[in-house]
């Protein structure tokens, strides 16, 4: 059953928390969005989490008209832009946690160093090339690193995680800031064995079913 507009309200609020309890978030940095009829739901521009109610929720539609006192997130493109060219995507989170911010400080991909990178859709997650934040080159720049990916890592910037609900975009984001923070420990011990790409297909195959999901009844 398709959830209301006042349930998904209340989920993106509660997803903005949980991000900022779970360290991926600081200040208003970052940003949520959730599809909803034929446009988004998005976390407004500046406003902190805690202070941040259903009511304050942007709605707009695809051509990026919003109808509310308060202006959406300035990343906004880049959420509708996904959205409008991801059917399979439901749910955005956007945030700036430290080691994803770092690799991607770096310009680096993560490669398949554990086998959690099948969560990613693929062999590796990509660092996106630089651009702007609120920018349209940001947002192509982004769907190049999301193509056949689940997530991706913005040059200078931070990481961006998708689903098809906000607890997958969520939990997919607490993935990756583990892998990075996971490689970044073993490239100091060592050099980390990057696993085969029959490997990868192994488990990514195995995902399909994997990650949360809800309580029966």
């Amino acid at each position: 059953m398709a959830e209301t507009e006042a349930a998904l309200r209340e989920a993106i609020v509660a997803t903005c928390r949980s991000m900022a309890a779970q360290g991926l978030n600081q200040g208003t940095s970052g940003n949520v969005s959730v599809r909803f009829g034929d446009g988004l739901l998005i976390t407004p521009s500046g406003l902190p989490y805690e202070e941040m109610t259903p009511a304050d929720i942007v709605p707009m539609d695809m051509d990026g008209r919003a109808d509310h006192p308060l202006p959406p997130s300035s990343e906004w493109r880049f959420h509708r832009d996904i959205l409008r060219a991801r059917p399979d995507v439901s749910a955005i989170v956007h945030a700036h946690p430290t080691f994803c911010t770092a690799f991607a400080m770096c310009r680096k991909d993560i490669p398949a160093a554990h086998y959690m990178i099948a969560a990613a859709g693929g062999p590796t997650v990509r660092c996106s090339g630089y651009a702007l934040f609120g920018t349209e080159e940001l947002s192509q720049r982004a769907l190049e690193a999301l193509q056949d990916r689940t997530c991706c890592l913005l040059a200078n910037h931070g990481m961006i995680a998708t689903g098809p609900t906000l607890a997958k975009a969520l939990w997919l984001a607490v993935e990756l800031e583990t892998l990075c923070r996971q490689y970044a420990v073993a490239l100091q011990v060592g050099r980390p064995h990057i696993l085969s790409e029959a490997e990868v297909a192994e488990a990514t195959e195995r995902f399909k079913s994997y990650g949360p999901r809800p309580k029966a009844g």
